[in-house]
């Protein structure tokens, strides 16, 4: 009996000539959970945008039930039974929930679009399948557990069988992955067949029947996940043995590096983003930060490295408030900053990777020479972290947007390391980047922490936070909720309650380990 899904010998080259699928073969039985890993770049989700008519493969065929197609856009693959869930949500804010699923296939009354059958529709597909949503709710005020159930709900209404979820968990809480997980346990029991991009190995031996695993464009092999074990794939995934715990040695807490009084900070449309925060970093600790993404992480980081103005409060370094204080003048208090946004705050990304090292000290010896840049000491400096971070590259002078995404945060870190800061803010220092360069990544926060400098650690990964942090605090919409001075003695589930706001500490109880 054929496969439900066959991709036979897939090839996809851009026209800068990468080739992103080279001779790819991979199938999907009906009725299974089937998990598809790798690392960035390794040419999965390409994969699966061929499969939804998003991209079209350079050679190759696709078969659905045994029978070959040709989709030229979305709507081929959706008429065809395939819906496809990214990873960055597709949703208008400013609609209702209804009104998004609807979105382009409206019911309609009298040429209008018929608000109470969306309702209904809704709401039947939501207890059909298990996704509870709130049909009449705006889309923007509404937690990201419920925008996932929404996208899934939008590609069950178009008649979806074959569900490609990208990313599905990456922005979710524990308990919000359970929900998800349950959600497409259901989905699978009432005949649908689920294909999972992920990253997150645990959850590959959690949710999935069978696993494929890509690298460099090609396929290393397809494997029941019963018989796999995540150092295993990992192994496939990069390579090499990759190790997937982190090892520190115990926290010898310093002296006070920064401290942080209730501050708050306004958006420029008049939301209260921070809320009287308050909270202090020490040297030689990890103080991770945990939260669902939007509950004012973003804005308390560029708040402490000068990005945004705060409305009132104060940050101490040394004893000199910083708050308010242009970013050079952050920096020159010793506050080293890897950015959420690599792209956009982190580099330059037609300049060299040497120039990107010295952004932040071509102004002083040895990199002056008079007025102009001494590029001999550049250089020299340049080779060195490229050597010491393990930059993946063929010469410090080829451009920082022609480097993998991985490559790219490390010489972030190489430039923030380098510095020598007493204070190191680390924002999703590995979103996006493999595990090899995750794991590096990883190690060098250890070793900063344990040669004595302070790190603030937000990342929107719990495990990440849970595995790296001495201490942890938890932001719900921009105030702090909790504070857990062993990372090692709480659980996923329990920072899962407060990330979600059904848990809250007392002042006084948080004020002791602050």
């Amino acid at each position: 009996m054929a496969a439900l899904v066959e991709m036979k010998n897939i090839v996809k080259i851009y026209p800068n000539g990468v080739v992103a699928n080279n001779e790819v073969n991979f199938s999907v039985e009906r009725g299974e959970i089937h998990a598809l890993v790798g690392e960035n770049g390794a040419g999965k989700t390409t994969l699966m945008k061929v499969l939804y008519g998003l991209e079209h493969p350079t050679s190759g065929q696709i078969l659905i039930d045994g029978k070959p197609v040709h989709f030229h856009s979305p709507d081929d693959a959706i008429a065809a039974g395939i819906g496809m869930v990214h990873q960055n949500f597709m949703l208008v804010p400013s609609f209702t929930i209804a009104e998004n699923i609807v979105l382009g296939k409206e019911p309609t009354r009298r040429g209008l679009l018929d608000r109470a059958e969306a309702i209904r529709v809704t709401e039947e597909l939501s207890h059909q399948y298990g996704l509870k949503v709130e049909a009449d709710a705006i889309v923007e005020t509404v937690n990201v557990g419920m925008r996932q159930r929404v996208e899934i709900l939008k590609t069950l209404y178009r008649g979806a069988e074959i569900l490609i979820l990208d990313e599905p968990t990456a922005v979710l809480t524990p308990q919000e992955t359970q929900d998800l997980f349950r959600a497409i346990r259901k989905l699978v029991s009432q005949g649908k067949t689920v294909i999972f991009i992920t990253h997150k190995l645990r959850e590959v031996k959690e949710i999935s029947d069978r696993v494929t695993v890509m690298r460099n464009g090609k396929v290393m092999g397809t494997l029941p996940t019963a018989e796999a074990t995540r150092e295993g794939l990992a192994r496939m995934m990069v390579g090499r043995d990759v190790f997937l715990e982190v090892n520190k040695p115990p926290v010898q807490r310093g002296r006070k590096v920064m401290e942080v009084q209730d501050v708050s900070y306004v958006s420029e449309t008049g939301r209260s983003m921070l809320k009287g925060v308050s909270f202090n970093v020490y040297a030689g600790e990890i103080l991770g930060v945990a939260g669902v993404e939007g509950n004012g992480q973003t804005e308390l980081v560029e708040v402490l490295t000068g990005l945004r103005p705060a409305a009132s409060g104060r940050v101490l370094i040394d004893g000199k408030d910083i708050l308010n204080r242009t970013p050079r003048e952050v920096r020159l208090a010793g506050v080293a900053h890897i950015p959420e946004d690599r792209l956009t705050n982190g580099l330059a990304l037609t300049a060299s990777i040497n120039e990107n090292v010295i952004v932040d000290r071509y102004y002083n010896k040895p990199f002056r020479k008079g007025l102009l840049i001494d590029y001999k000491q550049v250089n020299k400096l340049g080779d060195a972290l490229i050597d010491e971070f393990d930059i993946r590259t063929p010469s410090g002078l080829v451009p920082v947007a022609s480097l993998s995404g991985g490559n790219m945060q490390k010489v972030i870190v190489a430039r923030e390391f380098s510095f020598n800061p007493n204070i190191l803010i680390a924002a999703q220092p590995t979103r996006g980047i493999d595990v090899g360069a995750t794991e590096f990544i990883r190690d060098q926060l250890v070793r900063k922490r344990t040669a004595g400098t302070g790190v603030l650690l937000v990342s929107a990964d719990l495990a990440e936070v849970m595995s790296l942090s001495d201490r942890i605090i938890v932001m719900y919409e921009g105030e702090i909720t909790g504070v857990f001075p062993n990372a090692q003695e709480v659980s996923e589930e329990e920072l899962g309650l407060y990330m979600l706001g059904l848990k809250r500490q007392t002042p006084e109880e948080m004020e002791a380990y602050l």
